[in-house]
């Protein structure tokens, strides 16, 4: 398929404001697509190529756009595929300048259509709302298939262009193929906010309620002896976390997934915080002395996987029954069964007693919806935080001069598939953050406006806040009081960014 008749979708997806809408302009584009196609279709509309990060800047994209565009569109879409593959493979003493020689030749060839969208499309601006979740109906509707049956192969694949690929290339069948699967990890089940204690036990009924902490989410799998450790962005992280790696190969099983998170505790077995914890995954490790200078300890909360059998369209309540089997008390996060508001509001109170977050209210009726944010799961914060995605920043002043400061803060909107802008903040920012937050935000530029530098929205940021207000200024209609930074979450995507929905839930009545 020729890249213009991808752009003119694209444009016309960016100006429709109804989802379904948006959902069969697209499937009109992918029936219309050769099976070899679609994944790279599938990444240029959601804005991140099958090769993934460019490695390409602002300024050189910004220069290639000077070449003077050709008058008939000749690209197809394999083109650019092709002239990805080689950006990713310059590497050496000039590759900035055989990758700008490469940048202006794809863009003299391509008409200025084409070239506005390469360029939005490099530097991470294309921004029509057609994210993951849009995009997996459009599939569907083109494959003519439930949607419920294409997001579950996605979930258990992991790969949302392989997926399509068999669905519109006439192989709906192999989606039967993608299930549990050992060393292949699933995306986590993620969790909604809830205000308080007694909005997460409405219901009236009995649910499991845990301690809410602040580690880093782990997927573990074994077979026999061999343990693969995976993080919530399915990173394989085996060798940094050999303590946990040996705790597991010891279970009564033969073969496991299990879900939870890993954390470093103070003698005391208060956590220390997410930023000490995350210490353990950098890049560069002497695993050996950080693990004697700082041991992690993994707590679990469900199992997906008992030797041989997968548990995740079994209930919560059953999960749990066969956690138990698997792991002794010590390895598993504490919890009670209870629909008494006291009883759970005294769990909580010694929950965060003990330094943690928080607690946790889940189902216990509720399959494991791998890759799902949902009332399933509710986590409640005493110190109410939300996990946001930073869409812009200001350059400081003062003190501040030459550091990247202000932060643009975002929702997730559901409806559209983009982020709503729900205020700024400045506060609670050490010079450790402020120097890490430059380099990484410039990093990110797609343009500037002024002291304002626009980033593409991939950092998530916890920020601390007081309550929601109401607000004309901002187009969510809520602003956060007293908004701070409580740290970055580099485990986190800005697809699990809280939701404009879940900020509207802390306003008062």
């Amino acid at each position: 398929m020729k890249l213009e008749e991808l752009v003119r979708v694209s444009v016309a997806v960016a100006a429709t404001p109804g989802r379904l809408e948006k959902i069969s302009k697209l499937a009109a584009l992918f029936a219309a697509l050769p099976p070899d196609d679609v994944p790279i279709a599938i990444g240029f509309l959601t804005g991140w190529p099958r090769q993934g990060r460019l490695g390409v800047g602002w300024a050189t994209v910004a220069s290639a756009r000077d070449r003077e565009a050709a008058t008939t569109s000749t690209l197809e879409l394999h083109d650019v595929d092709i002239e990805f593959d080689q950006l990713l493979s310059v590497g050496g003493k000039n590759s900035g300048k055989e990758r700008a020689r490469l940048i202006g030749d794809l863009f003299s060839r391509a008409t200025i259509e084409e070239q506005h969208f390469l360029a939005a499309l490099m530097i991470g601006e294309v921004r029509q709302g057609a994210l993951e979740g849009v995009m997996l109906e459009a599939i569907a509707k083109a494959g003519g298939l439930k949607a419920e049956s294409v997001r579950r192969a996605v979930m258990m694949a992991g790969d949302l262009g392989a997926v399509a690929r068999d669905v519109l290339g006439g192989r709906d069948g192999g989606l039967a193929e993608y299930q549990l699967e050992l060393f292949r990890p699933v995306q986590p089940m993620l969790a909604d906010s809830a205000p308080t204690v007694a909005d997460a036990l409405s219901t009236g009924t009995p649910v499991d309620v845990e301690w809410k902490l602040d580690g880093a989410r782990i997927q573990v799998h074994r077979r026999d002896d061999r343990v693969a450790v995976y993080t919530r962005n399915l990173n394989d992280v085996t060798a940094a976390v050999p303590e946990v790696v040996e705790v597991v190969r010891a279970l009564p099983a033969r073969e496991l997934i299990l879900d939870g998170e890993v954390i470093a505790l103070a003698p005391d077995g208060r956590p220390h915080s997410f930023q000490t914890t995350m210490r353990r995954f950098g890049r560069r490790l002497d695993v050996a002395a950080l693990r004697a200078e700082l041991p992690l300890t993994a707590l679990y909360f469900d199992v997906l996987l008992h030797d041989g059998e997968s548990l995740v369209d079994n209930p919560l309540s059953s999960r749990l029954e066969r956690l138990d089997v698997v792991a002794p008390d010590s390895l598993r996060v504490p919890r009670i069964v209870t629909a008494d508001l006291e009883e759970a509001s005294r769990f909580q109170a010694d929950a965060l007693a003990r330094g943690h977050e928080g607690i946790m209210v889940k189902s216990l009726s509720a399959p494991y919806a791998a890759g799902r944010r949902g009332s399933a799961w509710l986590k409640v914060k005493e110190a109410r935080t939300l996990d946001l995605v930073v869409l812009a920043v200001e350059w400081g002043s003062g003190r501040r001069k030459g550091w990247l400061s202000n932060l643009h803060l975002g929702a997730r909107d559901p409806a559209t598939g983009g982020f709503v802008m729900l205020g700024k903040t400045f506060k609670g920012m050490t010079d450790k953050i402020l120097e890490w937050q430059t380099k990484e935000l410039l990093a990110r530029e797609v343009r500037r406006d002024g002291h304002i530098v626009y980033v593409r929205p991939e950092l998530v940021v916890e920020i601390a806040f007081n309550e929601v207000q109401r607000s004309t200024q901002y187009p969510g209609g809520v602003t956060l009081r007293f908004a701070r930074v409580k740290g970055y979450r580099p485990d986190k995507s800005a697809g699990e960014a809280d939701t404009i929905d879940a900020i509207r839930a802390f306003l008062p009545a």
